[in-house]
């Protein structure tokens, strides 16, 4: 076979560049390990930036999304007692989309499907060849038979522990990574949202996150040890610590209900630099991961896949090669902001281990942004997404 094109990987980021390039002209392939009900079945974020709404206008896959998504220009701080509004349209000028990271997956898949796009689910042995040359290719079978794939250009859109970033030799790419001493339970029910806002809690028995994913489907998170599991949090001890931990008046009004999905997530900032290597490019979990803190994991994804289409555009399109040879360090601008924003975030909202010092910083830090319009500014800026190039 050949593509100009190989995309590696049909989550989010793989999916909405197929689409764009698609919509360009531009012929490409996607290689996914996974079968589309396994990708259906994973849920994540919900928290979209205005540059992720905008792009899937773009991609012609906003109707439901415009339709359903909800728009929020606030969000709530809970910290000693007290409810720190956090103004986002007034402070920033713009908002945020609550919109579920499965069903705009879902949507982009609707619309390649529609259009005859080609990806290929259950792809096995994926491996990458070549990309340091010119004539680079992807090896994979399919029920047990071999195939292969001539293109232009590799794109690894397979996560953290895809091929894409696995391919790469050790001497060529340079990763930071910082482990995070706590993990988030959480927890999916089709119940009411406990507030109209997302609500971050900093209490003295953990973190906690009142979120939704709709008007009747709300996710809630608090902060656990590393070492838990899920049969450490049967129902009745999640929803007590998270009543615990939010200010009384949310917890009188807190709706349970079954779970639809219960699981621990572990915490960790990573990044691997550069992004591009000859001829293959990371964009998303495959080259940079944030604590979920910040919401900023999907919406880096989809910066990423703004300036990597738009390179590969005016590649075909015109002839210029310069935005692909600049595309890792543009990206990455981009990507260390977002991973200083979620860091702090992270250490200000969470119960730390020292309760000494740190937790008098911590304190003095939630007192200062409570009282200083110029730093609950800072916040809404990177919260609501910095500026693309």
């Amino acid at each position: 076979m050949r593509t100009q094109v190989c995309i590696i990987g049909a989550g989010p980021a793989g999916l909405l560049l197929s689409r764009l390039l698609g919509r360009n002209s531009i012929d490409c392939v996607v290689l996914e390990r996974r079968s589309p009900e396994y990708i259906l079945a994973r849920i994540r974020a919900g928290v979209l930036e205005r540059i992720t709404v905008e792009m899937l206008h773009r991609a012609g896959c906003a109707e439901r999304l415009d339709r359903e998504g909800l728009v929020h220009d606030g969000f709530e701080i809970a910290h000693d007692g007290r409810r720190l509004r956090i103004d986002l349209k007034e402070l920033s000028g713009r908002d945020v989309t609550i919109y579920g990271q499965t069903e705009l997956t879902r949507d982009l898949m609707d619309a390649q499907a529609a259009d005859g796009a080609r990806i290929i689910y259950e792809a096995q042995d994926v491996n990458l060849h070549d990309f340091d040359g010119a004539a680079p290719r992807v090896q994979y079978s399919t029920d047990g038979v071999g195939h292969e794939i001539a293109c232009d250009y590799i794109v690894g859109c397979d996560g953290a522990h895809g091929v894409s970033r696995a391919s790469v030799p050790a001497a060529a790419i340079k990763t930071y990574e910082r482990i995070y001493p706590f993990g988030w339970m959480g927890v999916l029910t089709d119940t009411p949202p406990v507030a109209p806002e997302i609500v971050y809690a900093n209490h003295a028995r953990g973190f906690a996150l009142c979120s939704m994913r709709s008007q009747s489907r709300s996710r809630y998170y608090v902060q656990c040890a590393l070492s838990d599991t899920v049969d450490d949090w049967p129902e009745a001890r999640f929803w007590d610590e998270l009543r615990r931990r939010l200010p009384p008046e949310l917890a009188e009004s807190l709706v349970i209900g079954p779970p639809l999905e219960k699981s621990i997530a572990a915490l960790r900032s990573f990044v691997a630099e550069p992004m591009r290597f000859g001829s293959l490019f990371l964009a998303g979990d495959a080259a940079h991961i944030v604590p979920p803190t910040g919401a900023k994991g999907l919406n880096l994804a989809a910066s990423d896949i703004h300036y990597l289409s738009n390179a590969l555009i005016a590649r075909y399109r015109d002839d210029d090669r310069r935005p692909l040879e600049t595309y890792s360090a543009t990206a990455l601008v981009r990507v260390w902001k977002a991973v200083r924003f979620s860091w702090w975030l992270t250490n200000i909202l969470h119960r730390l281990d020292d309760e000494g010092f740190t937790a008098k910083v911590q304190q003095a830090e939630l007192d200062y942004l409570a009282q200083s319009r110029p730093a609950q500014a800072a916040l809404a800026e990177n919260y609501v997404g910095l500026p693309v190039a």
